[in-house]
């Protein structure tokens, strides 16, 4: 979800992709800061995501990430993966237990 949100608009600080994930949730995805931070970080450390401190539209110092061209080559796979994983899914949901198609 973050190198989506990155990738669709652009660099965001942290509550900007907090609430950004929250908006495309319709409300059901309320990422804490508890949850949010570490997940930028292992992206960060993996080479997905590059980030640089800058000043907020509030006049705050605020750390800004960005999509790396790993972190595009990142998306591609995890969305491939995502539709082998609802795929099957899929199936198993589909079909009653024992029986096969």
């Amino acid at each position: 979800m973050v190198l989506r949100t990155l990738e669709t608009m652009g660099t965001q600080h942290g509550l900007g992709l907090a609430k950004r994930i929250l908006q495309m949730s319709g409300g059901l995805l309320d990422l804490n800061q508890g949850t949010l931070y570490p997940a930028v970080l292992r992206l960060e450390q993996r080479g997905w995501i590059k980030s640089k401190w800058g000043v907020s539209d509030n006049n705050r110092r605020a750390k800004y990430y960005e999509l790396s061209a790993r972190g595009r080559k990142q998306i591609d796979e995890e969305a491939a993966s995502w539709e082998w994983t609802a795929s099957l899914m899929a199936r198993f949901l589909r079909t009653p237990a024992g029986e096969e198609k």
